[in-house]
């Protein structure tokens, strides 16, 4: 009788606080509703589904942010959890995620901070660059020599779990900050491999990366030599080092040039047009299309380093974005036979805008197609020849995307 007792009066406690808890849910809500409601009377501003044509501060009822940014600052069980900076951040963000555009992004002080360091080829983690397809976050592709690589991760491998804990929810910025941490700590990352509907787990230790964001030697064939030039980046120094790597090649007289672009995820939009620029003496790079401007288009600087040079360019499923335009302008033109698989297909153009207080803008503002009219967003860049390579080829000595790229380079030079 005690314990029906006891459990009788837990279960009244447990109605009545349920039941207190709901009263003041509504009370609270037919309160904010009586403010919504008298703003929106006030100022004869409303939310709909109609897109902004003028200024936003003026066009756009945020009577319900406020609102809700009020009822936190009353009721929220924990008030040092309300940070202006966390709570400003992310409402910046949710602003940004809702165009649902994953190359879109807000970036915090510390995140554009990361960002510079990542264009700069230094940071410290796995070394993989991510992007966001649908609620997916998806492998672009692994760092060339990153732990990333050497464990294993290929791309368009999709992330499920960071160190145990499901990724649902959370945006790109929030994964990749799980997913970072300092040299010499462990991460175990989750994920789900398409090609061989496999899910797969990975211990990868940090480190320190540097990105050379060119490599280049010189490749001793039965017929002659071969100049070898991988781009791993498209940063503030590869432009630089690609044209002193093609005026070694022009001085060796080396019987061709092959541009492996596999892994490139991409960088600057100018470092795109003077790669080509190096490689072909007239024509077309690629068109931008801006929003309400006429389609601008790219030429090549008229500046060649090797424009006659038999050239034979690498690419694969990690090849995205200015590398996308290497591949497709060159292809287009004649220029050079595309060896490997088809691209990753990333076809818009961003730009970083500076904020105040150190955080920055990440925007798509434009799209590109290449100078045959190719939507590289739709299409990608689709190889001349196609050569796949195996899981487990990643990780191998032989190369067979390579070995063909070579015999197409020296056929063509017979």
């Amino acid at each position: 009788m005690q314990l029906r007792k006891a459990l009788l009066c837990t279960f009244l406690f447990v109605a009545i606080l349920g039941l207190g808890w709901q009263l003041g849910v509504q009370v609270t809500q037919k309160h904010y509703e009586d403010r919504a409601r008298l703003m929106e009377q006030r100022f004869g501003l409303a939310g709909s589904g109609a897109t902004v044509q003028g200024d936003p501060e003026k066009e756009v009822d945020l009577t319900l942010l406020w609102t809700v940014w009020r009822i936190l600052q009353e009721h929220y069980v924990d008030p040092s959890a309300l940070k202006v900076d966390d709570l400003r951040y992310g409402a910046v963000r949710g602003l940004v995620d809702a165009l649902g555009d994953p190359y879109s992004g807000f970036m915090t002080p510390v995140e554009s901070t990361d960002f510079q360091e990542v264009m700069r080829g230094e940071l410290e983690g796995i070394g993989a660059e991510l992007t966001m397809q649908g609620s997916d976050v998806v492998v672009v592709a692994p760092l060339k020599g990153s732990p990333a690589a050497r464990a294993g991760i290929l791309p368009r491998d999709i992330i499920l779990e960071v160190d145990g804990e499901l990724l649902t929810g959370l945006n790109l910025q929030e994964v990749v900050k799980r997913i970072r941490g300092e040299k010499g700590t462990e991460v175990t990352i989750k994920i789900f491999r398409p090609a061989t509907s496999e899910e797969l787990s990975f211990t990868i230790t940090r480190e320190a990366i540097h990105v050379p964001s060119v490599e280049y030697e010189i490749l001793k064939t039965g017929t002659g030599s071969v100049g070898y030039l991988a781009l791993n980046q498209f940063g503030d120094d590869t432009v630089s080092e690609t044209k002193k790597a093609l005026m070694e090649f022009r001085a060796q007289s080396v019987a061709g040039v092959l541009l492996d672009l596999r892994f490139n995820g991409g960088g600057y939009l100018d470092g795109s047009i003077d790669v080509v620029s190096l490689l072909l003496e007239k024509g077309k790079v690629v068109s931008v299309e801006r929003r309400g401007e006429e389609v601008e288009t790219y030429y090549v600087s008229g500046n060649p380093v090797l424009p006659d040079t038999p050239l034979v360019v690498l690419i694969n499923e990690g090849s995205a974005s200015a590398s996308e335009i290497v591949a497709g302008a060159l292809q287009d033109h004649g220029r050079a036979k595309v060896v490997g698989i088809k691209s990753f297909g990333k076809g818009t153009v961003q730009d970083v805008i500076d904020l105040p207080g150190g955080s920055s803008l990440r925007v798509t503002i434009a799209k590109w197609k290449t100078p045959n009219g190719r939507d590289l967003g739709k299409e990608g860049v689709m190889p001349d020849i196609t050569v796949s390579l195996e899981p487990g080829q990643y990780l191998s000595a032989y190369d067979p995307q390579k070995e063909v790229a070579l015999e197409v380079l020296l056929e063509g030079d017979e």
